[in-house]
């Protein structure tokens, strides 16, 4: 069974208030892409620097041990929590995040420590993407050497870097769109066009 890991422990600075308390067709974004993923997995978690924050949300959480370290350190602590032997991560601030491509990109991870897109020039979204339980000590690594980037990781892991291709009829662009500022917002809520596969 895959396990969903979604994302809930950014600061958003650059929004200038909790971008995730947002409102987006009738739901907050948070609530919107947790319901879109229960739908589909039957083990969903929510990933938070402070255990008391988003009291209105009843999916499961994991508190990070490292705080800090932004993104890695809710791989980190979803790694060494959860049972899985793989988990999917996906941000909270990503709109469109399709759950019929995260089950693509899980498929296509095969033997592999990490799975994520790459995009042309070079790009890759550790954010949307499955990693298994090996990583757990190249996180680890990480927190030790004060080093946070997640590209780091997919680079020291034996990792699958799927072409957008790859996804077939599940790929599109605003999936890996993410919303960091207002006027991020402002361009989500005037197209108000989200959907899914």
């Amino acid at each position: 069974m895959e396990t969903i890991v979604i994302l809930a422990g950014g600061r958003s600075r650059r929004m200038g208030r909790d971008k995730l308390a947002l409102p987006l067709d009738g739901k907050t974004l948070l609530e919107s892409v947790i319901s879109r993923f229960e739908e589909r997995f039957d083990s969903v978690y929510l990933s938070v620097a402070d255990a008391v924050k988003y009291p209105e949300i009843k999916t499961p959480r994991l508190v990070d041990i490292a705080s800090g370290a932004g993104p890695l350190s809710g791989l980190h602590a979803a790694l060494t929590l959860l049972p899985a032997e793989g988990v999917f991560l996906v941000a909270a601030d990503l709109p469109f995040a399709d759950p019929s491509a995260a089950q693509r990109i899980i498929e296509l991870c095969n033997g592999h420590e990490a799975c994520v897109l790459r995009l042309p020039g070079g790009f890759l979204e550790p954010l949307f993407g499955f990693y298994r339980r090996p990583v757990l000590k190249l996180c680890e690594d990480a927190l030790s050497s004060g080093d946070y980037r997640m590209s780091e990781i997919l680079h020291k892991a034996h990792t699958r870097f799927v072409e957008p291709s790859e996804l077939g009829q599940f790929w599109d662009e605003k999936i890996i769109m993410n919303v960091n500022s207002p006027e991020d917002y402002q361009s989500l809520t005037a197209t108000n066009s989200c959907s899914y596969t």
